[in-house]
């Protein structure tokens, strides 16, 4: 698979643009709009997007091209959205682009994982959530609005929440791998409760 590493977590269910200007990712994405639209989205640990040399983690996303435009200059602003997790077997050469072994890497099996389950928790983490969001606006922070409407679906809605959390890419990476949506669930709403406390001492301190 044609692999993409960013100094961002991509995860299922979120769409986000990239902008494409190194030569060898314009090449890939030629490539993928020729064939299946679709790579891979992993962490850099350490190191830059641009030039390679980059440390990349082992555990991503698989995306999708939604909409794709060619700028004059050859280079390209893609819309991707991200679609399930993979794990990487195998780092290829990077020539002519990054490319890699993966396999598909599905939530381990969890009696905890029944989506009514996860839906019985989830109003809860998502009222945390929208009063993060709001007092993040207060900062004048970027961010979804609070009355973001999330999906019906309880799985999905964890992915999302987890996505659009005002959370560092390190955080993000630990709700990417954790085991199953259960344990996703839990950890957000933990990484949550701490962001909340953050940005209210902040507020206070004006």
């Amino acid at each position: 698979m044609a692999m993409f590493p960013l100094g961002m977590v991509l995860m299922p269910e979120m769409v986000v643009p990239i902008h494409v200007f190194e030569p060898r990712y314009r090449q890939m994405t030629r490539d993928c709009l020729d064939g299946s639209r679709e790579f891979g989205v992993v962490l850099i640990e350490r190191g830059s997007e641009v030039g390679g040399g980059d440390i990349r983690t082992d555990a991503g996303t698989a995306a999708t091209i939604i909409d794709a435009q060619e700028f004059p200059d050859g280079r390209w602003g893609l819309v991707a959205g991200g679609t399930r997790r993979i794990r990487v077997s195998r780092w290829l050469q990077d020539d002519p682009y990054p490319r890699a072994e993966v396999q598909d890497w599905p939530d381990a099996a969890n009696g905890d994982d029944d989506g009514a389950k996860i839906a019985d928790k989830l109003p809860a983490v998502a009222a945390t959530w929208r009063r993060v969001l709001a007092l993040q606006s207060e900062l004048g922070a970027p961010g979804p609005p609070a009355e973001f409407e999330i999906s019906d679906d309880p799985l999905a809605a964890v992915w999302q929440l987890s996505a659009l959390s005002p959370l560092g890419p390190l955080d993000r990476q630990q709700l990417l791998t954790a085991d199953n949506a259960a344990l996703r669930l839990s950890l957000l709403a933990d990484l949550l409760a701490g962001a909340e406390e953050v940005i209210r001492a902040r507020i206070e301190m004006g």
